[in-house]
């Protein structure tokens, strides 16, 4: 099979692979559309010690089941194969699962012809449902995660406050489109891109700037700050503009540990969450949310080849690509 490889820190080839067979419990995938993860820019730089290359990246897929259970179904799949007996699994928070391995990541993903995962991580599309559309259920997820963590935590529905989103790639737009659904109608967003800028302005009618050249909006101002980068100048601008007794939902994981303030977290109530990924459950609402159109037409996603695979993760490095999403049709 053709499958687009990462060799090396800031190499992809793509390439003849061995065509992956499905053991017992497995499933057989035709990949029909696979995205590209900031995740997947992250070991492209070499910057994720769990993602050693010769390695196929790529877990945010849709696709047809070849072989295995449920043959002919039309998925997507929870990329993320968990357990199913530890402590986190039988409360249904899957994604904390102690024992958890990941396509992509522990073992060969998406961005090829075909892939295999466990039988138990696939979720079926329903009937006429885009391929492209299906891609995005894993970072429309992970905002469906974050978001509705958030608004448990706020005093307040979510459709009467000021939200700030840092960062315009996929997991910031998703969920500036997302916190559009629920009625939200002041929403911010920070992304140094200008292409990236436009495109959110356009797509979720957000207020933008340019971290780079402007500060934060709203010193002690904001109700709830959705941190979609990670990094430490984010963590911080974060805290600045956070009201008191608002809320920082941290999901980006650019950089690790850096120096907050503690002071105002304590002083001012500060209520701080950190999520990762999502629920089966999550997943599941994604999709639903997707095919009902809660996140808009997704004019913004990008559509290339996966054969041009290799230029599309340049193109993301450089800052050449508008799209907060690029799917790679193979």
């Amino acid at each position: 099979m053709k499958a687009l490889v990462y060799t090396s820190p800031n190499e992809m080839i793509f390439r003849d692979e061995p065509q992956p067979a499905a053991s017992a419990g497995e499933v057989l995938i035709r990949v029909d559309a696979v995205g590209i993860c900031g995740s997947d820019m992250h070991a492209y730089h070499g910057r994720d010690p769990r993602r050693v290359p010769p390695l196929i990246l790529g877990h945010e897929l849709a696709g047809e089941i070849l072989a295995g259970p449920g043959s002919g179904r039309r998925v997507t799949v929870n990329p993320l194969i968990t357990c199913g007996h530890c402590e986190f699994c039988v409360q249904g928070r899957n994604n904390l699962c102690s024992n958890r391995t990941m396509i992509g990541m522990t073992r060969a993903g998406g961005f090829a012809q075909f892939v295999t995962t466990a039988a138990s991580s696939v979720i079926e599309l329903p009937t006429g449902m885009p391929a492209r559309v299906a891609a995005l259920t894993e970072p429309a997820a992970t905002a469906v995660h974050a978001v509705n963590k958030a608004a448990a935590a706020l005093t307040r529905p979510i459709a009467e406050c000021e939200v700030l989103i840092l960062g315009g790639g996929a997991i910031g737009l998703l969920s500036a489109l997302l916190v559009r659904s629920y009625g939200c109608r002041r929403v911010q967003l920070g992304e140094p891109n200008a292409l990236r800028r436009a495109s959110a302005q356009k797509s979720a009618g957000c207020r933008t700037y340019d971290p780079t050249s402007a500060s934060a909006p709203g010193q002690n101002s904001i109700d709830l700050v959705i941190d979609a980068v990670g990094s430490e100048a984010t963590r911080k601008t974060a805290l600045v503009a956070v009201k008191p007794g608002g809320v920082v939902m941290h999901v980006g994981l650019a950089s690790g540990a850096s120096e907050i303030d503690m002071r105002k977290l304590t002083l001012a109530e500060i209520t701080l969450l950190g999520v990762y990924t999502y629920t089966t459950a999550d997943l599941r609402a994604a999709v639903v949310a997707l095919h009902e159109g809660a996140f808009g037409e997704l004019s913004w996603v990008e559509e290339r080849a996966l054969a041009d695979g290799a230029q599309a993760f340049h193109d993301l490095d450089q800052g050449r690509a508008a799209a907060a999403k690029i799917v790679l049709r193979p």
